[in-house]
This record gives structure tokens, sequence and C-alpha cells, in this order.
């Protein structure tokens, strides 16, 4: 089992909400707020992505559920959502259905058989790994996916203009000799090389600032599309 770099911050960091906000308030937050808007994003980009009824997804760093809720709105899939934080997880049970699992994973590996998952997601979680773990996590991801499978990750990119304030805050932490929050940037030549070595056969991406989705609202962060074969 890896011991993540970020697991015990994130704890306190959810604890402190938790004192400090009422529970919702504080589930929100501790997924960078607008629960139900960017919940509704995320599940409109998957559906960009192909997910159709019956498929089975797996939401790697699922947090307090804010996708789980919004595919329950309209979509009949079979869902698993993995987070380091139980927490979040506890609050996540109570918001979607019952028929969704939510499992405490800190494994750089995924909980589950191999070729039997249609499509992953990872909202805003590369964003905070070391590279070496992104890898070995895309890596366990094409295990785990059926034929025509795909990966779906949002990243953060220096060519899009409005990810360098994230940069920029990284920067005033350090400057300030605190320990600053691990935002981590890709960029696209890095992922599409990854994915040739682990065996993905195509590689999309869609502008962190634009939304070909009907709801017209971007992310806010690149997204990468991964295909098997």
């Amino acid at each position: 089992m890896a011991n993540f770099h970020f697991v015990e911050d994130y704890e306190r960091y959810v604890a402190d909400l938790m004192r400090q906000h009422p529970l919702e308030t504080a589930m929100s937050l501790a997924v960078g707020g607008s629960y139900e808007a960017v919940g509704a994003i995320e599940a409109a980009i998957l559906l960009h992505a192909g997910l159709a009824p019956g498929m089975a997804v797996v939401d790697l760093g699922c947090g307090s559920g804010r996708l789980a809720v919004a595919l329950a709105k309209g979509l009949d899939v079979s869902y698993l959502g993995l987070d380091v934080v139980p927490a979040l997880l506890d609050y996540a049970r109570t918001k979607a259905p019952k028929a969704y699992k939510f499992v405490l994973n800190r494994a750089l590996s995924l909980p589950v058989e191999a070729q039997s998952v249609d499509m992953l997601c990872a909202f805003s979680v590369f964003t905070h790994l070391l590279h070496a773990e992104t890898y070995l996590y895309l890596e366990d991801a094409h295990r785990a996916l059926r034929p025509g499978g795909r990966v779906v990750l949002s990243f953060l990119e220096f060519a899009i203009p409005d990810h360098w304030a994230v940069f920029e805050r990284t920067v005033q932490a350090q400057r300030a000799s605190t320990v600053p929050h691990l935002n981590q940037f890709l960029e696209r030549n890095q992922i599409t090389i990854w994915a040739q070595h682990l065996g993905y056969t195509s590689v999309d991406f869609i502008d962190g600032n634009t939304a070909p989705w009907p709801s017209g609202a971007p992310l806010g962060q690149s997204i990468a599309v991964l295909t098997k074969g």
C-alpha cells in the first residue's frame, strides 16, 4: 500500500472544514465548492466522452460524491467511487443511490478485476499527484478497462492562461516558507507519451476554457480522454 504524501494533510483539511462549517458546506468546500454545478459539468464531460447506460464507471478521487449525485439524476450506471479520506466517503454514501459503491483506496492501483471497467474518471486528482503516481494509476487503469474503455482525466497546463493563477498561488506559498499544497501541471505531449508506452490507442484533448457539451459550462481544467484499443 502506498504512503501518499498528501493523505494526512487532506484528512486534517477535511476535519478542519467539518469543525468550521455545517456538514454540507464542509463537504462542498472539501472538493472545491460549487458541489452541484461542478458535478453536473463532470457528468456532462463523461457523456461527451461516451458514457452510456449500463456501463461500469470508476470515479478515482470521488471526494464527497458530487459526480455520483449528478450521474444518479439521469443515467443508470454501475458506479464505484474511490477516495483516501473516510469522512468524504461516508458523506458520499448518504447522497448517492444505495447501489453505488464507495471504497477507501490508498494504493496506486484499482481494486477491480481486469477488463471490468468501461470508463475511469479522475477529476482534479492527477493535479495533486507526482508524475510517477499518475503514471502508475494510468497503467493499472489500462489493465482494468475493457477493450474500447476510456480514461477521462482533468489536468492543469501552462498553455491555458487561466491556469497560471494556480501556479502563482503555489509559488507564493513557497516564498512564504509554508508547505504548499501540491499543484502538479501536465503537458499534452507528456500525457501522449505516457499513453503510447502504456498501450492506449488514442488520446484526445479538450481545452480547459471550452465546453463542447450541452451544458456549455467549462470545468476550468483541461481534459484528456485516453482510449484502450
